[in-house]
């Protein structure tokens, strides 16, 4: 009887270390600041679609459950698109600062760009650390529910959505450095 209590005295302490270690959507809203605010944190975590995509001069295919494991933000964007033009060097700074085992920022060009424009848009923006992975079909897009350009989905580890954004923010803001923190020390 007494190995049952402890057994469970064990378990009770293991769920509430795991509880208090996992990012809650309140702690993640109370970090939105200035256009983190545009930020929609989930009350609870949203499965993601697993259609695949290309990587990166079509070397191949793969899907967001490949990303499971680590934080994941994944930017939605396109080569016409000003605000993308704008945020990509932030996406950037996000990556050099916190990218690694742990977090990764993924960009998905949807719709027609071609990987010759992908590449002349990153070179004109100074961009050499993120992926340059399409969706020419938009069916990620469509199962993703993206409405407009850009928008961006916070993932969590287990590759579910917690967060999204739409339209482009400041994501080398100390707002969204403090969310991509608590995400990935969760």
């Amino acid at each position: 009887m007494r190995l049952f209590r402890q057994l469970s005295l064990y378990m009770a302490l293991a769920l509430g270390a795991n509880a208090a270690f996992a990012a809650e959507p309140a702690q993640l809203e109370a970090l939105r600041d200035g256009s983190m605010k545009k930020l929609v944190v989930h009350a609870e975590p949203k499965p993601v679609s697993a259609t695949a995509f290309h990587l990166a001069d079509e070397a191949g295919m793969t899907s967001l459950e490949d990303y499971r494991g680590k934080v994941v933000l994944v930017n939605f964007w396109a080569t016409w698109c000003a605000p993308c033009r704008k945020e990509m060097p932030q996406l950037a700074e996000l990556q050099a600062e916190f990218g690694g085992e742990d977090f990764e920022v993924l960009t998905i060009a949807t719709g027609r760009n071609s990987p010759v424009g992908i590449q002349k848009f990153f070179d004109e923006t100074g961009i050499d650390n993120l992926p340059r992975h399409q969706d020419p079909k938009q069916a990620l897009a469509r199962e993703m529910a993206v409405i407009g350009l850009p928008i961006t989905v916070l993932l969590d580890r287990d590759g579910q959505e917690v967060a999204r954004l739409l339209g482009d923010a400041e994501w080398n803001s100390e707002s969204a450095k403090a969310i991509i923190r608590a995400m990935i020390d969760s």
